[in-house]
């Protein structure tokens, strides 16, 4: 017969129900990057959606700038274990970006300046789930973190909000990009710990 101490519950997950597996909770803003910061000026700045037919839409940023603006407040959870919660943006959404655009793709590529890459299924940029950011904390986005802008999707770890965004590519099948070619997982969803290939 098994003795259990009174009060133990077994191995907890988290310490947190809003922490996904495996992650701690940070206070600062960590800042990693896969190579040098770029640091674009606001008139050199543009984005643009291509379409599968190799069709462009894009905005400069007086233009970006017009389009419908949303505040919105998210969790973010980097893959080297770190969660910042409650994190605060100002921005426009990729619902918004996409509303004249037509594609039958199911996939996309996100493009940054300094040749960043990675992919994001289009369902997972839709129906409010994503946007691009140009302020963080009520100031505009510091270049460390991405800015003048960068895309953010906070229910998939954070190397998919792709930093110093400049376009979305849509793509006909699902293809890795930065990080993914170099192992990382093809989706990255933090709750089911999809870190690497294979998870």
């Amino acid at each position: 017969m098994s003795i259990i101490n009174a009060g133990f519950g077994g191995r907890r997950r988290s310490s947190r129900p809003d922490l996904p597996p495996g992650q701690y909770l940070t206070e600062d803003f960590p800042v990693l990057s896969a190579g040098p910061t770029p640091r674009v000026p606001l008139d050199r700045w543009s984005f643009t959606i291509t379409d599968e037919a190799g069709k462009k839409t894009s905005w400069n940023w007086d233009e970006f700038n017009a389009l419908p603006q949303e505040d919105f407040t998210v969790d973010i959870h980097c893959v080297t274990k770190w969660s910042k919660l409650g994190t605060t943006w100002r921005g426009v959404a990729i619902d918004t970006l996409f509303e004249n655009i037509e594609s039958t793709a199911d996939f996309t590529m996100v493009h940054g300046y300094g040749g960043y890459t990675t992919n994001v299924p289009l369902e997972d940029l839709l129906d409010g789930k994503a946007w691009v950011a140009h302020t963080f904390d009520g100031e505009p986005l510091h270049p460390e973190h991405g800015g003048p802008a960068r895309l953010v999707v906070p229910h998939l770890y954070f190397w998919k909000s792709a930093k110093w965004v400049n376009g979305i590519e849509m793509l006909p099948q699902d293809e890795p990009g930065f990080w993914e070619e170099a192992g990382y997982n093809m989706y990255g969803d933090p709750w089911r710990e999809q870190r690497y290939q294979g998870d």
